[in-house]
């Protein structure tokens, strides 16, 4: 038997038929609408109902962008989407009507499970995943188990506080990690620079049409690769918040490899080479202690439904 796997965007639905060794068999996908939750219900049953004509499928796993219930049912607070106390398992399944296993799942948790189980994690027992996007994403296996906690909303790693009265954050408080390793870190502070200093940000400003405004994540990446200088030291800037975050989370956690996945993560050695620098800088008793080796996810844009699918089964 198969499993489906639906990784939930704020304007789309991914989905796909995933075997026992994470392999994708077929795809499809929905446009949706962040503030219409019944919609988003209806295109999952729509997918699943495409899906499960031509493949026997006893499970399906539901891959959220937010705090997901302690028994993987509910959406308990959702940053993009209209989801507050949300049974999205149980409205799901009342439009599905076949006898199907339902899971829910924290986004990030299932992309770094599917690394875990078939990408660059899978030759180890403790690893921690981030994902450095739109925010900052994180998933932590420990002893081969995918460490959820009391509540369901461990690893939400982006919002541990590493500058006091930092900037702003979209949760509530200020200083989180995310806001200085993420996707809007690293355009925020492109386009302040594009503002205050004009003549390094030629190139930029070049990729952007003209408007600092459309100024995004991919162009730093596009002009980095091209040699621009200036992309050059907002990415390192960026690698090196991931990699002295990930020595502070390590100095916990213990894993034996961190893997770096989401869009930025495009970004390479441009990204990884600065991380791994601040990582070994910022690493407690190093030279005494073996030490996590820094990697680029290896399971791209399909993370989320695989891990998705294979967590339905667990």
């Amino acid at each position: 038997m198969h499993a489906i796997g639906v990784d939930i965007g704020g304007t789309k639905i991914a989905a796909g038929v995933v075997d026992d060794d994470g392999v994708i068999l077929a795809q499809t996908r929905r446009d949706t609408s962040p503030d219409d939750a019944a919609g988003i219900d209806k295109a999952i049953a729509d997918v699943y109902a495409e899906l499960s004509q031509s493949f026997e499928v006893d499970a399906m796993g539901l891959a959220a962008a937010g705090f997901v219930s302690a028994d993987r049912s509910s959406v308990l607070f959702a940053p993009n989407i209209a989801w507050r106390d949300y049974p999205l398992r149980d409205r799901v399944a009342a439009l599905v009507r076949d006898d199907v296993r339902i899971v829910v799942e924290n986004d990030a948790n299932a992309a770094g499970w599917a690394e875990f189980r078939f990408g660059a994690g899978r030759d180890v027992d403790d690893m921690l995943m981030l994902t450095v996007g739109t925010g900052l994403g994180g998933a932590i296996v420990t002893d081969g188990k995918l460490v959820r906690g009391a509540w369901g909303v461990a690893a939400e790693i982006g919002h541990m506080r590493v500058v006091p009265g930092g900037h702003y954050c979209g949760c509530g408080h200020e200083g989180c990690w995310e806001q200085y390793a993420s996707g809007s870190a690293l355009v925020r502070d492109a386009q302040a620079t594009v503002i205050i200093d004009p003549d390094r940000a030629t190139r930029l400003l070049e990729l952007a049409g003209g408007d600092v405004d459309r100024l995004i994540g991919p162009h730093v990446t596009q002009a980095a690769q091209e040699g621009d200088p200036l992309a050059v030291e907002l990415l390192a800037e960026l690698g090196r918040w991931v990699g002295e975050g990930a020595a502070s989370a390590t100095a916990l956690l213990d894993p034996a490899l961190i893997v770096v996945g989401g869009g930025v993560a495009a970004a390479g050695d441009l990204l990884l080479v600065p991380a791994r620098r601040g990582f070994a800088e910022q690493l407690s008793a190093r030279g005494h202690r073996p030490e996590a080796a820094l990697v680029v996810a290896s399971m791209g844009n399909d993370a989320g439904l695989v891990g998705a699918a294979d967590l339905a089964r667990v």
